[in-house]
């Protein structure tokens, strides 16, 4: 069985992490960017419930899986049918320094403009993330993280 949770700061190496143990386990992957926000200029957060069968569908389909995001909100949802889970809790430096050198994300953004355009507003949220009381923060991650009684890993440097 390989269904495993993904966590951490923005630019912390989830979706890198999540790619190889995808290819290496040969196990579907979902990243919650794709489901947590909607196509709306700006962009707002799609409803919980509407995420929630969006993660269900997919666990439905897949047997096994990897799913990573920030989002403890929907991370939540899915902790207790983890079998592990991996929080990538690296110093906002090196954070920041992946959001640097990351490359286009298409699925996120219709160019590598756009996505440049928007790595100012990335920095200062990733900033923020040991001083934020929301889903996205380090405190969410940390009570995540030791709610979880299986297999876990914690990792403080890139993967």
């Amino acid at each position: 069985m390989s269904k495993i949770l993904i966590f951490g700061n923005s630019a912390s190496g989830k979706s890198t992490l999540a790619k190889k143990l995808s290819i290496k386990n040969n196990v579907a992957h979902l990243d919650l960017d794709t489901i947590a926000w909607q196509a709306t200029s700006p962009p707002t957060r799609t409803p919980i419930s509407e995420s929630e069968n969006q993660i269900n569908d997919f666990i439905d389909i897949n047997d096994n899986w990897v799913i990573e995001g920030c989002y403890s909100d929907l991370l939540q949802l899915v902790l207790v049918k983890a079998d592990e889970v991996i929080f990538l809790n690296l110093p906002v430096e090196d954070c920041i320094k992946n959001a640097k050198a990351r490359p286009w994300e298409p699925h996120k953004y219709d160019s590598q403009e756009a996505q440049d355009a928007n790595l100012e507003m990335l920095i200062n949220w990733i900033s923020q993330y040991s001083k934020r009381e929301d889903d996205f923060s380090q405190k969410a991650h940390l009570k995540l993280f030791n709610a979880f009684s299986g297999k876990k890993e914690m990792h403080t440097t890139n993967v």
